[in-house]
């Protein structure tokens, strides 16, 4: 019976500068920084203890069209690694990594081939005489806006046919709209797996046959959150599988804590030391993110270490040297208030009026204009979502009823 195994990664973002994280601990930062280096050796090695056939790489595997020399030497190691064990590679580049960038090149070893800025077919043969064909091409510029989808063709004398595509499932994503493609396009192509990049959060589109964002294989910021990783896939006459293997070294992650029935600084306190030892992973780190629910408002003792910051470094004391730590990153609270609207209304048209406003709140962008404007603070900022607006509306809406009920 005929069958190939590959392994599908995509977003490497190689040498990711990290922006905004210089704040976290020197030894906690440089891990950061090393962590798409340790992501792809993580690839590698996953690649060579499941014996694959091939590796293809569906885009952006450096983070800017000027990559670095370290990021493409990492790189060609790796490449060299799998060589070694006869493995070859396809990779496409995507938006961030486009050929029309202006960088120093270095060679690559020739287990591994370029898609180049034309659509085309690369061949693999297997020693027992399977053949596949592997469809792609690479980004000619960063704003590649054209249905590129449209370019692909199956191209017949292969057992298996595989679609390398960076870009945009249209209407389901708030990433950029690149080489957009409708997932039903993917599947009248005849091919049998789609691999995918682009979208850094993985997502099994179709299974019959599968189209897949593996998702980066290394969290960058608080958004790209949980575990991180690529996927072994399987193809034979009879159908298909896939697995999902992790490769982050650092790991982001969110957890709400219920504080409705804390009595006291320790009870919050405890509660947040369970949540780190809840997370803590062997040999990885973590990126954390708390927030506590429903604090009651009389416990001004613990609202103030949280607001001074002193239950965040009593959190953290502990974390710098750990080699799996639990790093809180941030810590937060809301207050449980006691009134609701409807109480509320009955109590005074003045309300009425506040909340009319707060739903019919269209002014975010002037609001926020000075902070996206001054010159340092832009820097490090990129534009809100959509979801992100309507959180920070509603965060404004219990400040104001929480300064009113204390009034």
């Amino acid at each position: 019976m005929k069958q190939i195994k590959f392994l599908h990664t995509a977003d490497l973002h190689l040498d990711s500068p990290m922006v905004g994280l210089r704040h976290l601990p020197k030894a906690i930062f440089h891990r950061l920084q090393e962590s798409t280096f340790k992501a792809l050796k993580n690839i590698t090695d996953a690649a060579i203890k499941h014996e694959v056939d091939f590796v293809v790489i569906a885009g952006d595997l450096y983070d800017s069209e000027d990559r670095s020399i370290r990021a493409q030497a990492v790189l060609r190691n790796e490449m060299n690694r799998l060589a070694e064990k006869g493995v070859k590679v396809y990779a496409i580049h995507g938006n961030h990594d486009h050929l029309g960038g202006h960088s120093v090149e270095i060679e690559f070893p020739d287990n591994v081939f370029f898609f180049k800025d034309q659509f085309s077919m690369a061949p693999f043969s297997k020693m027992d005489g399977t053949r596949v064909h592997l469809y792609g091409f690479s980004y000619p510029e960063r704003h590649v806006m054209e249905r590129w989808i449209e370019k692909y063709e199956r191209i017949a004398g292969a057992d298996f046919h595989i679609g390398l595509l960076h870009g945009n499932n249209e209407g389901a994503s708030e990433h950029g709209n690149y080489a957009p493609f409708r997932l039903s396009e993917l599947l009248d192509k005849g091919y049998d797996y789609w691999a995918l990049g682009h979208i850094h959060k993985r997502a099994i589109l179709a299974e019959y046959p599968y189209v897949v964002y593996p998702g980066n294989p290394q969290g960058r910021n608080r958004k790209e959150q949980g575990d991180k990783g690529a996927y072994i896939v399987s193809l034979t006459e009879s159908g298909s599988e896939v697995s999902f293997v992790e490769t982050a070294d650092v790991i982001w992650e969110e957890i709400m804590i219920d504080g409705k029935n804390a009595e006291s600084f320790n009870d919050v306190y405890q509660q947040c030391l369970s949540s780190l030892d809840e997370k803590r992973k062997e040999g990885k780190g973590v990126l954390l993110a708390i927030h506590i629910e429903h604090l009651d408002h009389g416990l001004m003792e613990v609202k103030d270490k949280i607001d001074s910051g002193e239950l965040l470094e009593l959190l953290q004391d502990e974390e710098k040297e750990e080699e799996s730590f639990v790093w809180v990153h941030r810590l937060a609270y809301k207050e449980q208030i006691a009134a609701n609207r409807g109480e509320l209304l009955k109590q005074s048209d003045f309300y009425q009026d506040l909340f009319d406003t707060i739903e019919k709140y269209e002014d975010m962008s002037d609001a926020l204009s000075p902070l996206f404007q001054h010159s340092q603070a832009r820097r490090h900022l990129s534009g809100l979502e959509e979801s992100e607006k309507e959180q920070l509306v509603l965060d404004a809406e219990k400040i104001l009823l929480q300064l009113l009920m204390k009034n």
